[in-house]
């Protein structure tokens, strides 16, 4: 039996730590924050719940060791087009090439038939040759892909070019341009490869959980008290400790609430928890860059992706004309990425037209009767001073930009002001002071074809969340935490 630290009670780190311990090790998960889930929070006021991390889950088929009861949603997602076109997407394709067709013309829908057979290949290959295995420094130099993969995921291509080369509408480019972002990256540099993402939610289905999405925290850390996990809260580590070469225990700020936890962890000394093996839920750039300094593993990962500003929204009365899953797209999207990504020549700010996003769940559990709770997102800079930052601390900017949000929805014909309850607003420096991820940023680094790999530079050391290898997002999230879990294999 292994001693395992599990640092971060996130989806990964409870994902591996129930798994961990289901396989006989004995595991203790310190997280530094009050609450479990990471960034798949839950805010709740006056009777109304928000979910203020992911809002759609894909892949349902990746959750089965939890008894989750999803719903499926029809549809998935509804587009609003700055020309006033509406077309919603489905998980059936003979469905979405009808709606394609009624809303943008014959001709779209072949583009989009012709697109979705190249995507199913990009899929395949992803999921064949990626997604499911783990990576290492010597794999990734040796890793060989079928020819038949290398042709289909097209490593230099970008995700707008494929868009170009497949789709002569522009609204259907422009929802293939989205789902860069929801790995953190910029269409115009993401790899062609991320046509898998749109590919793995429309091929399987958007779902909903009832009660909200937060649910899953709660399924996986009574999954974890099942299996005789120690979950300990407020309790932030500041060091991984290594002796010989491979890890030894780590290093935390010890609290009159952690004390006695921590002991009966094992602790042999204040602020010191011995292991065997540590598994780290924590971004990899705060890994390497502070709890075990690792200038080698640090190349590219100042390179952060994506943030998001959020407005949580109170609101009186039913829309009827919003689907679970709304996207407002502007006219001119690229503002929107020269904005938020920044330039050579003008740092990054947010957007003065930007794509908005809002989830409205049907669920009679997360609002008062005659009420909806809505979650607005705008993707963002992340939080800080440089250059392709901003500082979402600097005094009125969260409330101006809330307004501007607000008007921007009512100039789309979606004019909630009248209606509000309250206003609950979240800044990428809000997300960065309650989940340690840098700046804020959703996905660690921006989303590139690989992420940093899953065993750390000491032995006994493995990562696992949306900053490492295979992604962002819940289902990646949840296979990083199953291969390192895999990896580890049962105690002996």
């Amino acid at each position: 039996m292994s001693r395992v630290v599990v640092i971060g009670a996130g989806v990964g780190g409870l994902t591996a730590a129930a798994r961990l311990a289901g396989a006989g090790h004995d595991v203790t998960v310190l997280e530094r924050s009050g609450t479990l889930g990471g960034k798949l929070g839950v805010f709740e006021r006056d009777g109304f719940r928000f979910d203020t991390g992911p809002s759609l889950l894909t892949l349902p088929q990746v959750f089965t060791e939890l008894d989750l009861g999803p719903v499926e949603l029809d549809p998935v997602v509804r587009h609003f087009f700055a020309d006033g076109t509406v077309l919603d997407s489905s998980s059936d394709h003979e469905v979405f090439l009808s709606r394609i067709s009624d809303a943008l013309g014959s001709g779209a829908a072949d583009d989009w038939d012709r697109f979705w057979k190249r995507a199913a290949r990009i899929w395949n290959a992803s999921w064949r040759s990626v997604l499911r295995k783990p990576v290492t420094p010597a794999s990734l130099l040796g890793l060989t892909w079928r020819v038949g993969d290398l042709a289909a995921i097209a490593p230099g291509m970008t995700l707008r070019g494929l868009g170009y080369r497949y789709l002569r509408d522009p609204r259907l480019r422009m929802m293939l341009d989205r789902y860069a972002t929801y790995t953190g990256a910029d269409p115009r540099r993401a790899p062609a490869a991320h046509a898998a993402v749109p590919y793995a939610e429309l091929a399987f289905g958007g779902w909903y959980l009832p009660g909200g999405l937060g649910t899953i925290a709660t399924a996986l850390a009574d999954r974890c008290t099942r299996a005789g996990v120690r979950i300990i809260l407020d309790c932030p580590v500041t060091a991984i400790e290594t002796a010989n070469g491979r890890v030894s225990g780590v290093r935390f700020v010890p609290s009159a609430s952690s004390a006695a936890a921590s002991s009966a962890a094992g602790s042999s000394a204040a602020g010191f928890l011995p292991a065997d093996l540590v598994v780290s839920n924590v971004d990899a750039l705060t890994v390497y860059r502070d709890l075990l300094p690792s200038p080698g593993r640090l190349a590219g990962l100042t390179d952060r992706s994506l943030a998001g500003f959020v407005l949580l929204l109170g609101v009186r009365g039913e829309t009827p004309s919003l689907a679970h899953h709304n996207v407002f797209f502007p006219s001119h999207y690229d503002a929107e990425f020269d904005a938020i990504f920044g330039s050579a020549s003008r740092r990054a700010r947010p957007a003065d037209d930007p794509t908005v996003f809002v989830t409205r769940a049907a669920d009679p559990s997360v609002a008062p009767p005659g009420s909806e709770a809505w979650f607005v997102l705008v993707n963002a800079p992340p939080h800080g001073t440089g250059w392709q930052s901003v500082d979402w601390r600097r005094p009125g900017l969260a409330e101006a930009y809330g307004k501007h949000v607000l008007d921007l929805l009512a100039h789309r014909g979606l004019d909630v002001r009248d209606r509000l309850v309250f206003t609950e607003t979240r800044t990428p420096a809000d997300v960065a002071a309650s989940t340690a991820a840098p700046g804020g940023a959703i996905y660690g680094t921006a989303g590139s074809l690989m992420r940093p790999v899953n065993h750390g530079p000491v032995d006994g050391l493995y990562l696992v969340g949306g900053s490492v290898h295979p992604g962002g997002g819940l289902p990646m999230v949840t296979l990083s935490a199953q291969m390192v879990a895999d990896e580890v294999g049962p105690a002996r």
